[in-house]
């Protein structure tokens, strides 16, 4: 019974939805489609790419990444939100309490950017504030773009993708193997400990090493 109670409706909202798209012609807005019955709270997400894969279906996870590896904060997204919403914001002071000072050099990529999102870092004291701005740029953009520590910033921002593409790879956060909402939290939350977790292994063997070489 309480297996039909959960299904019952979604099949519903599927047939629903169907009728409106196919027969009726209309477009249903991405947050309002189930694409799956088993994981409902998948999403559709527009990557911005060439199909064919320009969708995909999952879930945008945000990271924040600290100096050295360490992945500081993460969360899950509800639905497809773009990347400049509160995401920044939200990290923001979520660093602020975590390490009770704000950072020295907070940066992201272009899609991150918005006058709003640079004025709360101003506003939040950070002293350098690294965000690509897309698209044309003033002679004035383009000289604070190339100052040294914003062009160090964004070499950091790279490593990051090399980060999020180990979390997917090696960390298994490719694909959730557990169900529903709680277990893909549990399964994210696991994947992130486990980075950090060989992260500060692999900084201690080399502070090891580096004293046995310099004993020697």
């Amino acid at each position: 019974m309480t297996t039909l109670e959960h299904f019952l409706p979604l099949t519903q909202r599927v047939i629903s939805q169907t009728t409106r798209r196919v027969f009726e012609g209309q477009s249903v807005p991405a947050p309002e489609k189930v694409v799956s019955l088993f994981e409902p709270h998948t999403a559709i997400i527009q990557r911005g790419k060439a199909p064919p894969r320009d969708t995909e279906f999952g879930r945008k996870v945000w990271y924040s990444e600290v100096d050295g590896g360490l992945v500081s904060e993460y969360r899950i997204l509800p639905g497809s939100p773009p990347d400049n919403q509160d995401q920044w914001t939200v990290s923001l002071k979520h660093h602020c309490q975590l390490f009770g000072h704000p950072p020295t050099t907070a940066t992201a990529d272009r899609g991150v950017y918005s006058i709003a999102n640079e004025a709360e870092a101003q506003r939040q004291q950070i002293p350098e504030i690294a965000l690509p701005k897309p698209g044309a740029k003033t002679p004035e953009r383009l000289a604070y773009e190339a100052l040294p520590w914003f062009r160090a910033a964004l070499r950091f921002r790279s490593g990051v993708e090399g980060r999020i593409s180990v979390l997917r790879g090696p960390r298994g956060l490719r694909r959730c193997l557990n169900r529903g909402e709680t277990g893909l939290e549990r399964w994210v939350g696991w994947g992130v400990i486990t980075n950090n977790l060989v992260v500060m292994a692999t900084a201690l063997t080399r502070r090891r090493r580096s004293r046995r070489l310099a004993a020697t």
